[in-house]
């Protein structure tokens, strides 16, 4: 694959979408072909992508740059570092899986898959992007076949459901009532995403605007930016201008993530989707804020974020109590993971906050991690929904006689979930706990309280699912049986045990891209090797060396960043 491997990865997924096109409804078998066909080029490419990333070479690598507008300074600008080459596997191991959990979709089955390809491979140009304005492209095309998917192919609440119109019929379940925004409807749930997620975004715009125009390089190329750019104490409003560009870009990408107290819109959208939708939403789309808080903030302003980041560390724990107490007391299966996933976002938050080696790395490993555990619940609540039509828990129970495969997987994803060892979560969540204890010991107590949060209402749920003693109007439940259905919970399960095993390359490529970074950040960058070995120095130099970043070693353990290219 070589040069071209970024390429194959974003252009598979939207190369089948356009064949789809000229595909016939009534050729099931060819419409699926074509969607698996164009997520496994994906997949393959992206594999290559992770195995063969140079750690010890670091930065960014299989590197493409197409220029767009030279007057402009825009330019198609796409490459992976240690933090974005996993979140790149991450999104397409979950579009593979979401092909074939969506195997039994009948109704418009070639438009589900177009929108849901387009979906993926936006996610996907986010983490690859490079160049500012083609990564807030890449973010906002990925609104537009949200919204799609959930009203035209979610399903409302039981709540909704019940409810009556004036002339006491039932509220009216069709896509032609797009219009319809009543409380609980899958309509609402999609226009509620998207105005949460757009308005914000318009403010994420606005500061990526004041990047490009007072930066005065007219350029958005981020490696230009990230290395000239001087945005500090530019007075404006009786502040400075990068503290206002800073807020601008954290607020605006932090929606999406979500945190606190902007949070709402995701649990409805994870209720309204189907499975395959709710699997890119917590696995991927979720991420994208992160990631580009991560990208732009810390990248071009490091010294802002190092003076405001202590605002996520405040939210942060309100996601984590609030999201678990919620998810605790929620009766609907995909509001329990919904919220489950809104709260276990603050402990990305907290990673992120820290400012720490560690923490950081171990933020990013968790998104990864993430990824997995709730692609897995999200896939099994749609299976559980597809044969019994609810998501009611207390109406359920005793499902584990009729479907003793999705419950045997539906327990090692709640034990990912919640962080036992033997899965990737548990090393991801100790890296972030004790990366962020010395600087915010409290938030590190909250977050130990929301793991004990999660284990409470995630065994509640499964007991409530598949324990205890079986309505008989569910006794045509079946198990999944056969190759495509069992496949992407056999895949995610892999991983995320596989990766707990075998954790040190993807520790490696993360660490890689976050000890340049936190080095930035922190102001202590390293100096060249000399013969015996090689040191650290602050900017300046009254600035003692700090514990967490100890002195390089010619052979560097885990624990120690990276040599720079400088250094080699």
């Amino acid at each position: 694959m070589g040069d071209y491997t970024l390429l194959y990865i974003l252009f598979a997924p939207f190369v089948g979408a356009i064949a789809l096109i000229f595909v016939s409804n009534r050729q099931t078998m060819l419409v699926r072909g074509i969607a698996a066909g164009s997520a496994l080029v994906s997949l393959l490419a992206s594999l290559y992508l992770f195995f063969t990333y140079d750690h010890v070479k670091a930065g960014f690598q299989f590197v493409q740059r197409f220029e767009w507008s030279r007057q402009l300074g825009i330019s198609l600008h796409l490459g992976v570092d240690g933090i974005g080459a996993p979140l790149v596997l991450a999104s397409s191991i979950l579009l593979f899986a979401g092909i074939f959990v969506s195997w039994h979709i009948k109704d418009r089955m070639k438009e589900f898959y177009i929108w849901l390809l387009i979906l993926a491979a936006a996610t996907i140009g986010v983490f690859m992007s490079l160049d500012l304005f083609f990564l807030f492209f890449f973010y906002e095309m990925s609104v537009i076949p949200m919204y799609l998917l959930l009203g035209m192919w979610g399903s409302h609440t039981k709540k909704y459901n019940e409810m009556t119109d004036p002339e006491g019929l039932k509220q009216r379940d069709s896509v032609g009532f797009i219009f319809n925004f009543g409380s609980n409807s899958k309509e609402y749930a999609a226009m509620k995403l998207v105005l949460f997620l757009s308005a914000f975004a318009v403010a994420a715009l606005m500061g990526i605007l004041l990047i490009y125009k007072y930066a005065g390089l007219n350029t958005f190329d981020i490696l230009v930016l990230r290395e000239q750019a001087k945005l500090m104490n530019i007075p404006v409003l009786g502040t400075t201008l990068d503290k206002i560009i800073w807020i601008l870009i954290f607020f605006g990408f932090a929606s999406i993530a979500p945190l606190w107290p902007l949070h709402s819109w995701s649990p409805v959208g994870h209720a309204a989707a189907p499975a395959a939708t709710s699997m890119l939403h917590a696995g991927v789309l979720m991420k994208l804020g992160h990631f580009s808080i991560i990208r732009v903030a810390f990248e071009i302003l490091p010294e802002t974020t190092r003076e405001l980041m202590p605002i996520a560390a405040v939210l942060c724990m309100f996601s984590i109590v609030y999201g678990g107490f919620v998810a605790f007391y929620a009766k609907d299966t995909k509001y329990v993971i919904g919220y489950s996933s809104s709260s276990h976002m603050g402990y990305v938050f907290l990673g992120m906050a820290a400012l720490d080696y560690i923490s950081l790395t171990g933020a990013v490993m968790y998104m990864f991690a993430h990824a997995m555990a709730t692609g897995m619940l999200f896939a099994m609540a749609g299976w559980v929904y597809d044969q019994t039509h609810t998501r009611d828990i207390p109406s359920l129970g005793g499902l584990s006689n009729r479907m003793p495969f999705i419950s045997g997987c539906f327990v090692i994803a709640c034990m990912a979930s919640i962080g036992v060892p033997g899965t990737v979560n548990f090393i991801a969540e100790v890296m972030i706990i004790v990366g962020s204890w010395n600087k915010y010991p409290l938030q590190v107590i909250v977050a130990v309280v929301g793991i004990v949060l999660t284990l409470a209402y995630l065994f509640k749920m499964m007991r409530g699912l598949f324990y205890g003693p079986m309505d008989q109007k569910y006794s045509h439940a079946h198990d999944a049986v056969s190759a495509a259905d069992r496949l992407p919970l056999m895949i995610m399960i892999a991983v995320s045990i596989g990766f707990f095993f075998f954790p040190m390359h993807l520790y490696n490529v993360v660490r890689s891209g976050v000890d340049p970074l936190i080095a930035k950040i922190t102001r202590v960058v390293p100096v060249a090797q000399t013969g015996e070995g090689s040191g650290v120095r602050s900017e300046a130099s009254a600035t003692p060396r700090t514990s967490d970043a100890p002195l390089l070693a010619n052979n560097p353990s885990p624990l120690t960043p990276y040599p720079s290219r400088g250094s080699e």
